[in-house]
């Protein structure tokens, strides 16, 4: 859901999160575990109080979901504690399910942190799978794979997705149309169709005519996020074993990448820093791979003199980026009504609200049928019809193999290796040594 905002990678986490870089709080949020009982917050009428702990602007309080959830039944009162950035509440969460105590009734994770929790974590949450209202076939079959735990850890599904990130190709028609490209977001979708080897030829097309100095992607690190996030095992395979150094999904998306660096295609900025962020307003590139809660962004630091200069075609092949779950601990005061409430906040119906009003694209994939979702429209990017094109993109997404420490690789992948290549000159070969050397000194801790 989304932001999950942030200054460099570990901030993303909050900007995919949430789908909006506005945070909530700084610091510690109260522990839930420390509010007065129910009963006295609530004059003695006797409700339950179910606590929800989230990381950021998670979106559900935002869009009113809890609001409508207690005009429902009245005998429930819902309280949420945010903490601003998810590295400082993920590391909290784990410690309370370690000791039992502490914890919300309803706990947020972040996608990153998903297969930790359920590979180490699952016996200690709530099988969802099993909720009153929870219908599987209603999911995309790979979010609702990287929620159940393996049949060696039991099988029980104990997250329940709220959003994704579902990616597009967001370009510039003004800068496509001075270099000689197709600026329609069919034709251009065409120019690349499943192949991102074809991404990489538009660009040098565009360069071709556009000139040096007219950058055609925002960094190389975003293109290779993208190209990793398309496969169906990156990082780790089936049986857990860290596998990126031997997949050859990882070097050759690492390579392409590259390419888009040693070719002069690349504006070599660095995702979520201010120069990026001018970099939209500036027309510093013409591209950028955008997952469905950057639209957002893109308006807001593009700004009113960028709307219908913006717009976003299907990406080479589906990829995601982003996107969060539901838990339910067992420790939890209200585990039964507590399995209840997440089942309804993460029902299609509702998916489909928080996508209209915070733009978080849902992950039950029976929510596409719903108005709010396939009529859905950008009028910022030319009334693109954001539903339809996020919609096919996350249908195609693989189930990918997500591993615990995904977020450590993919981070230093992007900001030791790649960085390096895209800012500094040096050769994918350098990147990529110093990148492996970075990660496995980092696995070893």
């Amino acid at each position: 859901m989304r932001a999950q905002a942030r200054v460099r990678r570990n901030l993303v986490t909050v900007v995919t999160a949430v789908g909006a870089a506005a945070l909530l709080l700084a610091g510690c949020a109260q522990d839930p575990a420390e509010k007065p009982d129910a009963g006295a917050q609530d004059g003695g009428k006797g409700k339950t109080t179910l606590t929800v702990g989230v990381f950021g602007a998670f979106g559900l309080k935002e869009a009113g979901l809890y609001d409508e959830y207690m005009a429902q039944n009245p005998g429930i009162r819902i309280e949420q504690t945010s903490i601003e950035r998810n590295e400082n509440y993920y590391p909290q969460l784990l410690t309370h399910l370690g000791t039992g105590s502490g914890l919300a009734d309803i706990q947020a994770v972040e996608v990153n942190n998903i297969a930790e929790i359920t590979a180490t974590q699952a016996d200690k949450l709530v099988d969802l799978g099993k909720a009153p209202g929870v219908d599987k076939a209603a999911y995309l079959p790979w979010k609702w794979a990287q929620g159940t735990a393996s049949a060696a850890k039991g099988g029980a599904t104990v997250g329940l997705g709220t959003d994704i990130g579902p990616q597009g190709i967001c370009y510039r028609k003004d800068l496509f149309e001075a270099a000689g490209l197709p600026s329609d977001r069919a034709a251009v979708g065409a120019l690349w169709a499943g192949d991102w080897n074809k991404y990489l030829e538009a660009g040098r097309a565009y360069k071709a005519k556009a000139g040096d100095g007219k950058a055609f992607v925002d960094s190389a690190s975003g293109v290779m996020a993208a190209v990793t996030g398309s496969s169906a095992q990156r990082f780790y395979d089936e049986q857990g074993k860290v596998v990126y150094k031997t997949n050859p999904a990882v070097r050759g998306a690492f390579d392409l990448a590259a390419s888009f660096a040693t070719d002069g295609l690349s504006a070599k900025l660095q995702q979520f820093t201010p120069g990026w962020d001018q970099g939209f307003a500036n027309g510093s590139f013409a591209t950028v791979s955008c997952p469905a809660w950057m639209l957002g962004y893109i308006q807001d630091k593009a700004g009113p003199a960028g709307k219908d200069k913006w717009d976003v075609a299907q990406a080479p092949k589906p990829s995601n980026w982003g996107g969060s779950f539901l838990v339910v601990p067992k420790a939890g005061k209200h585990a039964e009504e507590a399995a209840k409430l997440a089942a309804w906040l993460t029902a299609p119906a509702q998916q489909a609200k928080l996508f209209e009003k915070r733009g978080s694209f849902p992950s039950a994939s029976a929510a596409y049928k719903l108005p709010a979702v396939s009529g859905a429209q950008h009028a910022y990017f030319g009334g693109a019809p954001i539903g339809e094109i996020f919609a096919k993109a996350a249908e195609g997404v693989p189930v990918t193999v997500v591993g615990p420490k995904d977020l450590v690789i993919a981070q230093n992948l992007a900001d030791i290796g790649m960085l390096q290549v895209d800012q500094k000159g040096r050769s994918p070969q350098e990147g990529w040594e110093a990148a492996v050397k970075a990660i496995d000194n980092a696995l070893d801790q």
